[in-house]
């Protein structure tokens, strides 16, 4: 006779039931678990992971609305970021509390099960970063950077833009979260340090993600790199990869580090990224955003050897002479203003 199939309250009764042994992997920057286990001395295994969060604005009013046990990671001129969780676990206790018994009348731990980022107050260019959009691949060459990009960096960095970063180069905030600095305030003006990204919990293994931020303020992004930079870069890669092994004492390996520059950046002070190799790739690492250190450290050499590039016969060649193909939102200036313009036929108006 067959068996009669499974009723979902007989489905649902078996979560409770499931025991668990041990978290075979993480992934997914800490958002997903898999874990094995036994229900009633069988083995079963569970993956477990965060659900999607609503889109209508009355569901969201609601989970803003129910947060707890909010905790500030930290903030820095307009920008702030948190854990938080929905749900009361009474009696609780604080996140990381370990726990030395696990009897009925333990207290149970508080879970974050959100992390937030706030932006106050923001501008609109933060609205159109963080909306929905299209995007286009476009082709950036020597020209169109000299003509129409250079001058708009130029123009980003000013107004105060970049004071979130020198509130940090110069000590004002988040300096208890430095992990490391290195030739700081030298005379050959070679220092970086090297903090925890916003977009990181400091939690997890798999999920780190750090911010190399030199001290030197002449480079705006990797157009600003020239040859002689390399043996700068080449020191700033070692000592990185060294330094964020020491995050997670034990747990990571050099090899287990990964260095990349954006382009365009989200802001106009050169910076390197810095993961664990594990970070599952999103947009931000994907091709046509993210090039990898070392890959611009062997371009940099290349510049001006055996003929390649315009820049042959330049006694400092650099990245600003070469063609970049990257991708950029619809919403994004550089669409809207230029390239998109350039498509079209139109006259550029990044100066408006």
């Amino acid at each position: 006779m067959a068996t009669p199939p499974e009723t979902k309250a007989e489905a649902e009764a078996l979560l409770p039931r499931f025991q668990v042994d041990k978290v075979l992997n993480q992934d997914q920057s800490g958002r997903r678990i898999s874990i094995v286990g036994t229900i009633d001395f069988q083995p079963a295994l569970i993956v477990l992971e965060r659900a999607a969060l609503p889109i209508e604005p009355d569901l969201v009013t609601v989970i803003l609305g129910t947060l707890t046990n909010t905790t500030n990671l930290g903030a820095n001129d307009i920008y702030r970021w948190y854990l938080s969780n929905r749900t009361s676990y009474p009696p609780a206790i604080p996140i990381g509390t370990t726990l030395t018994s696990t009897t009925s009348s333990s207290p149970v731990p508080t879970i974050p099960d959100l992390k937030l980022n706030l932006i106050y107050p923001c501008t609109e260019q933060h609205i159109r970063k963080y909306s929905a959009q299209r995007v286009r691949q476009v082709k950036e060459t020597s020209t169109i950077y000299q003509q129409h990009i250079s001058p708009f960096i130029s123009r980003q960095r000013q107004s105060g833009r970049l004071d979130w970063i020198y509130n940090i180069l110069d000590g004002r905030t988040e300096q208890e979260d430095v992990l490391s600095r290195v030739d700081w305030d030298s005379p050959s003006d070679d220092g970086f340090l090297l903090l925890p990204d916003l977009n990181w919990d400091r939690k997890t293994v798999t999920g780190m993600h750090l911010l190399a931020l030199p001290q030197r303020r002449d480079l705006h992004s990797l157009r600003s790199l020239k040859k002689s930079h390399v043996p700068w870069l080449k020191t700033m890669h070692a000592h990185i990869t060294e330094a964020a092994t020491k995050v997670f004492p034990g747990q990571v390996d050099q090899d287990e580090i990964k260095c990349y520059i954006h382009y365009q950046p989200t802001y106009y002070h050169f910076h390197v990224h810095v993961v664990h190799v594990m970070l599952e790739a999103g947009t931000t690492q994907s091709v046509g955003k993210a090039i990898g250190l070392g890959s611009v450290i062997s371009w940099l050499e290349s510049l001006g050897t055996n003929g390649h590039g315009d820049d042959a016969e330049t006694s400092d060649p650099g990245l600003d002479t070469v063609d970049l193909e990257y991708w950029v939102g619809e919403e994004n200036d550089l669409w809207k203003k230029c390239f998109g313009k350039l498509k079209n036929g139109e006259e550029v108006d990044l100066n408006n």
